[in-house]
């Protein structure tokens, strides 16, 4: 008579904590997993995220001897570097673990490779390099590209993945039963960028909209207020889709705008050509946000001005 052991739930490591990781990981324990981070430096914001979420901050040797899977969720600019460490602790790891045999506390009967899950919003080139990064190590690469917004209750974004095995993707989509929802990126000419390209092509509507409300307003604003109130007043008549639109992201793009920077730059480089402009055009609209928000203010305060006009307008119908 055979007795089946329970299998054991998976040890993931999430980096960072912030918003979109820490409600990762929040998910993925709440299933049970156990979830490593590495708070080096970061903020008092992302210790309580953290916390919250139930994660275990450990040092990022621990993290790497402890965990199987990596997932990748910082902010852009600092994709590279994150995975360069990982790199230089995985090498390390290998050679201490060479010559050793069963079980560990990751739960993965003597298998001593790793999964690093990059699923930042990076350009398919850049995500390319990344993946370089790990050739000729134990490490096996997937490309993720993470569209919605973080998980809550009765809310999950989209993992979609590629790389350059269709096992590891199966390994990856078997984390569904965790609460993460994959779909898998495969077929003749897929592979390492797609799920970046995909990312990137989603976000030039959603972060490209909001580039595109804020340049409007900030525009507008230049000319007068009483400018301002009266496109907004059109909008609510002529376009009142776009202007709900408007007043829920906007709001949402305003703490995040330096982040943005990074990403419509990254855009840029990727649609390439004359188009390219348009994004290095939000980028420095964002950038100009970002300033005013540790800065003067004044630009918050208009686009935060707009928007409380636009609902006004939706709350009260107004004709021409």
């Amino acid at each position: 008579m055979s007795i089946s052991m329970p299998m054991l739930k998976p040890s993931i490591a999430v980096v960072s904590a912030g918003a979109m990781g820490s409600a990762v990981a929040k998910r993925l324990v709440t299933a049970g997993c156990t979830v490593y981070t590495n708070l080096d430096g970061r903020s008092d914001a992302a210790h309580a995220r953290a916390q919250d979420a139930g994660m275990t901050n450990v040092p990022l040797e621990t993290l790497v001897a402890e965990s199987k899977w990596i997932l990748s969720i910082v902010p852009p600019r600092e994709a590279f570097a994150f995975a360069e460490k990982i790199r230089a602790a995985v090498v390390e790891k290998s050679l201490e673990r060479s010559t050793s045999i069963g079980t560990g506390a990751r739960g993965e009967e003597s298998d001593p490779s790793w999964v690093f899950v990059d699923c930042n919003a990076v350009n398919p080139e850049a995500v390319k390099r990344i993946g370089g990064l790990f050739r000729g190590t134990s490490v096996r690469f997937i490309d993720a590209g993470i569209v919605g917004g973080p998980p809550r209750p009765g809310y999950d974004p989209t993992f979609y993945a590629c790389s350059e095995g269709e096992g590891v993707l199966e390994e990856f989509a078997a984390l569904s039963q965790y609460g993460l929802r994959v779909s898998l990126l495969k077929g003749p000419g897929t592979g390492i960028g797609d799920a970046s390209s995909l990312k990137l092509c989603e976000s030039m509507m959603k972060k490209g909209s909001i580039g595109l409300f804020m340049t409007m307003m900030l525009t507008a604003h230049r000319s007068s207020p009483a400018t301002a109130d009266a496109l907004m007043k059109e909008l609510s008549i002529s376009q009142p889709g776009l202007m709900d639109r408007l007043i829920v992201t906007v709001p949402e793009g305003i703490p995040k705008a330096h982040r943005f920077v990074y990403e419509m730059e990254g855009l840029g480089e990727f649609v390439g050509g004359g188009e390219a402009d348009m994004f290095k055009g939000f980028a420095r609209v964002f950038e100009r946000v970002g300033r005013s928000l540790s800065g003067d203010k004044a630009d918050i305060e208009t686009l935060m001005r707009g928007v409380e006009k636009a609902r006004e307008l939706r709350e009260t119908p107004t004709s021409k």
